[in-house]
Formats: C-alpha cells, sequence, structure tokens
C-alpha cells in the first residue's frame, strides 16, 4: 500500500515542479529583458542574439516547494509514518538543500557579475562537505580497480573530489541549446527507476522534483525562439545546482541496499554510468588545454560539442549524438554490469571514448586540409 501512494506522490511532486517551473521561466524572462539581463556574445560562445541565461533560478525554488508540499501532504495523510522513511532521510536532505542554496548563490552571483574560479572551488569543497556529512559517500568500491570496502576518511576524500568533478563537468558541458538539460534529464530518469525499484521513496523524490524542472527549461532552451523573447539559458545557477543533485543522487545510489537490484547490478557501476558523456569530457578538456598550455580552468572551444559543430554537424544533431551516446554507454555499462568485472568495464570505456575523440579529430582534421582554414582548437 505504502508504495503505490510513494508512486503517486512522486508523479505529483514531477508534476508540481514541472508546472511551477513553466510559470516561473515566462517571469525570469520578462525580468531579464527589462533589466537587460542577457548572455553576452563573443568568439567562444555558439548563440546569436540576445538570449537570457538565468534559467536556472527556477530550479531550487520549484524542487523546495514541490517537495515540502508533496511532504506536507504525506505526513498529513499518515502515509510518511506508514513508510517509516522519512526519519532516515531527513538528514540527508537538510544537508543537501544547504549544499543546493550555497550553489544557487553563487551561481546568481556568477551569472549577475561573475565569481573567480578559485571561489567556486572553495564554495563547491563545502559543498561536497556537506554532502559527505549528509551520509551520500563511497563506503565501497564494489571492486572497481579490485578494491571494496575503504576506511571512511579515503571515502570523504574521493567522494568529495567526486562531488567537485561532476559539479564542474555539468557546468562546463553547457555549451549547446540542451546538452547540460539533456544528459541531467536521462541521467535523472535512470535514478528515478533504480530508487523507486530500491522503494528509496524520498530520495527520488528529489530526482522527479529535478526532472521535473528540467523539462519545461528544455522546451525554452531547445524549441525557444530568441526573437519572440521565448529563449532562456540555464546560466551557473542552474547547472551548479543540477550538478550537485546529480552527485548527491550517485552518491546515494551506491549506498542503496534493495538484494534485488544489488545482487545482479554493480553499485558504482549504477551510480556513475549515466554520467560517463560529462565526466569524460571534462577530462579530456583538461589535458587538452594542459597540452596547449592553456590554464585547465579557463573556458574555450575544445568540448566534444565543439568538435561535432567543427566536424559540419548542427547544434540539434550534435546535440541528439551526443545524448544518444550517453544512453548507449549507459545501457551498455548497466546491461554487462552482472557479466564483466566492474574494472574492465571502467577500461572498455575510457579506450571507447579515446578512441571515437580520436576518429571525430582525425576527420575535422581531414576537412581542414580541403577547407585550407582551422575549424577546431
Amino acid at each position: 500500500m505504502a508504495s503505490s501512494y510513494w508512486i503517486y506522490t512522486d508523479l505529483a511532486v514531477f508534476c508540481v515542479a514541472l508546472v511551477l517551473t513553466g510559470i516561473i521561466i515566462p517571469q525570469i524572462l520578462l525580468i531579464a529583458f527589462s533589466k537587460k539581463l542577457f548572455d553576452e556574445v563573443d568568439e567562444r560562445k555558439i548563440h546569436k542574439g540576445v538570449v537570457p541565461r538565468l534559467g536556472g533560478i527556477a530550479f531550487l525554488p520549484a524542487i523546495i516547494f514541490s517537495i515540502c508540499l508533496v511532504l506536507a501532504v504525506n505526513i498529513s495523510t499518515g502515509v510518511a509514518e506508514q513508510s517509516n522513511i522519512l526519519p532516515d532521510c531527513s538528514k540527508q536532505i537538510m544537508y543537501l538543500l544547504c549544499a543546493e542554496m550555497l550553489m544557487f548563490l553563487v551561481g546568481i552571483a556568477d551569472d549577475l557579475i561573475g565569481v573567480r574560479y578559485k571561489a567556486k572551488f572553495v564554495c563547491q569543497i563545502i559543498c561536497a562537505i556537506f554532502i559527505c556529512a549528509s551520509g551520500a559517500y563511497i563506503h565501497n568500491m564494489y571492486g572497481v580497480i579490485w578494491i571494496n570496502e575503504l576506511p571512511s576518511i579515503i571515502g570523504w576524500l574521493i567522494s568529495g573530489f567526486f562531488v567537485v568533478y561532476i559539479v564542474n563537468a555539468i557546468n562546463l558541458i553547457d555549451g549547446i541549446d540542451g546538452l547540460a538539460s539533456g544528459l541531467s534529464g536521462i541521467a535523472l530518469i535512470f535514478y528515478g527507476i533504480v530508487l523507486t525499484l530500491a522503494n528509496e521513496w524520498v530520495l527520488g523524490l528529489l530526482v522527479w522534483a529535478q526532472l521535473g524542472t528540467l523539462v519545461p527549461f528544455f522546451y525554452y532552451n531547445v524549441f525557444g525562439n530568441p526573437k519572440k523573447r521565448k529563449k532562456i539559458f540555464m546560466g551557473d545557477t542552474g547547472s551548479l545546482t543540477v550538478g550537485i543533485m546529480l552527485a548527491f543522487i550517485s552518491l546515494s545510489v551506491t549506498n542503496i541496499a534493495a538484494p534485488e537490484i544489488t545482487k545482479d547490478y554493480n553499485r558504482l557501476v549504477l551510480a556513475f554510468s549515466p554520467l560517463i558523456i560529462p565526466a569524460f569530457d571534462v577530462v579530456r578538456v583538461y589535458f587538452h588545454r594542459i597540452r596547449q598550455h592553456r590554464n585547465p580552468f579557463l573556458p574555450d572551444k575544445c568540448h566534444i560539442h565543439h568538435k561535432l559543430l567543427a566536424l559540419g554537424l548542427n547544434q540539434r544533431a550534435s546535440l541528439c549524438a551526443i545524448l544518444l551516446s550517453a544512453v548507449l554507454f549507459m545501457l551498455v555499462n548497466v546491461s554487462l554490469s552482472p557479466y564483466v568485472d566492474a574494472t574492465w568495464l571502467v577500461v572498455g570505456d575510457v579506450v571507447l571514448w579515446v578512441c571515437i575523440n580520436i576518429l571525430i579529430t582525425r576527420a575535422i582534421r581531414r576537412k581542414e586540409a580541403r577547407m585550407h582554414t582551422s575549424l577546431y582548437d
């Protein structure tokens, strides 16, 4: 009985977040145009015309409102007491909201006046401490690089690095319309399914609330017409808060205890497979910048979407190719995890990613040679 109620509340929180975000974004557009708060066009930017970048401001208020409303209704109707899960998850949610709020404030400051990357890192490290303090950290590597149980201090250090890593990966992948929100949406759908099967209902509410905010944003970001003042970017406010949510949820998935899932599937594979594309891309970009003697923390045009654009694909085609690749990486890894050692899965992912990038780069170089120009740097 309790599970059916919580499935309905998952749907309710998704719908509330979706409707609320759909209401808030047009208001943000009105304010942004009246106050001239736009994403400025430069040689690194792909978009043309005037587009506000404050869409992410809608995310956290919609998440908090929808979750609080649904939990309040559950408590009032007795569902929360029946499920007996709120006491166990309340600490996690409180720490997560502290981290989300800090990233929300940093993102707003960066979108409006700019924040130096060193200050961002400090705030991200504080958020990582909040996440680990919630209990959402890696206790066991489950055979990845042939390591299993970890001392708590090592688990904290690895998980803290992971939080900062994923937050920046989501932030940096946000380069073409729909890419960050699309990749995040795919990951959230997968996490939502896993958490539902594991009866992790409150954590599931967080996932569906975040997904509910991304659906209307994706519509305005991908299909919005800038000439009609209907297009918007999520900005750092959105990418940082979504990144924190994904890092928290993925770490929480490593700790699920449902035997019907954990007996067949490696928990680290379940947790991190949905994040392969942004995670691998940021590593490749970092080493590319180092090799080119550039500051690895300053933006440029060497992400996977820039490579696909240089190859001749338009934004929509590039978006579809990357999202499809993310789905395939995720499904293949999860499907093989009962049969293949997790370490070899990781090695296979890295080798495949490197080979794909080498092939794309060679294709770009051949095109440059024919055109006698530089398309990608």
